[in-house]
């Protein structure tokens, strides 16, 4: 998918999601694509399968992802650069998309991941796909990638305006009751010992949006989510047993905020909405979450400002372009491909 601008100039923006399937028919050959061709269990597709079904029927990823592009590409529309939108376990496939790239005359492209935080066992795999489109394609362009955003400044704005807007749906009197739970999807724990960044920084976004939102440290926890099926150990607490742990000391109000995710997609719609909303009624206690960010301007600004920033450390723009604290943050993030 591309949003060109009609100029000359040959930057490009590849956007990237996870990817979904479009209908319950789908489900299947994406978990065969996520597994790599492994075998999936019957009773395992099923079950996912059921989760889509109750969520609608289809992922609402694809669509969001193309709203979080367009609002890109609007944003920089001065620059004349190109936009595009690839998935990493369904269509457009990066690789597919890398090589559409290359058919528009694209040389020089800055990829970015749909989710802020790094972590070599999720984001760098996205950078392989590019790279296998590149060598599959055999197409004449060089990437620089944005490892992460975590930190940029309208990221953790926009994610405080949520936490703001979410506890605003309790009555004044109830409000400084509220617990706020931030969240993010699981990893296995071996990815603390391996040095992995991601939980650092999910740790430390939490920590900024809290602060900017005026929570105190006993207001506000951690935990995980959307644990994968493996024998090995992932990180917690699961947000489901944490609801539990929290009941258990008095907690009756939570307002759940997935600052791993910036779009609704199943982990959000299912993990969240539907299971963990049915475990707080179990415990009678009252869940909320704010809307996810999708196209705020603020997350778009974070985008943005970090697609620039990467564009001039790879020497795609002149030194002394990009200005700000964001951008700053975003540059110290990139990787060369």
């Amino acid at each position: 998918m591309e949003g060109g601008s009609g100029v000359t100039d040959r930057i490009g923006v590849l956007l990237m999601a996870y990817g979904g399937p479009e209908s319950l028919d789908e489900v299947p050959g994406y978990l065969a694509d996520i597994r790599a061709g492994r075998p999936t269990p019957r009773a395992v597709v099923a079950e996912i399968t059921e989760h889509y079904r109750q969520i609608g029927g289809r992922s609402p990823i694809l669509a969001n992802s193309e709203r979080q592009r367009a609002a890109l590409a609007a944003a920089l529309q001065p620059r004349g650069w190109r936009c595009y939108l690839g998935m990493r376990h369904w269509s457009p496939w990066i690789e597919e998309v890398v090589a559409a790239m290359a058919a528009d005359g694209v040389t020089r492209a800055v990829a970015a991941v749909l989710a802020p935080h790094y972590s070599s066992m999720n984001i760098e795999r996205y950078f392989q796909k590019v790279r296998a489109g590149v060598e599959l394609y055999r197409a004449p362009i060089e990437f620089t990638f944005v490892k992460s955003y975590h930190d940029a400044p309208p990221l953790l704005d926009a994610l405080s305006r949520r936490v703001r807007d979410g506890l605003d749906r309790w009555p004044d009197p109830q409000r400084g009751s509220v617990h706020v739970v931030f969240c993010a999807h699981s990893l296995p724990v071996r990815a603390r010992a391996e040095g992995d960044p991601y939980e650092a920084q999910l740790l430390a976004t939490a920590r900024a949006v809290a602060e900017r939102a005026g929570l105190p440290g006993e207001r506000w926890s951690w935990s995980f989510m959307s644990a994968g099926r493996s024998p090995e150990p992932w990180m917690g607490p699961d947000l489901v047993e944490h609801l539990d742990a929290l009941h258990g000391r008095g907690v009756r109000s939570v307002l759940c905020v997935p600052v791993g995710f910036v779009t609704d997609h199943v982990e959000v719609l299912y993990d969240v909405d539907i299971e963990a909303a049915r475990t707080a009624t179990e415990l009678g206690m009252r869940l909320e979450r704010p809307p996810s960010l999708d196209d705020d301007p603020g997350f778009i600004q974070a985008l943005a400002d970090a697609v620039t920033a990467q564009a001039e450390v790879a020497g795609f723009l002149p030194a002394g372009t990009t200005e700000g604290q964001s951008v700053r943050a975003a540059a110290r993030n990139g990787v060369r491909a």
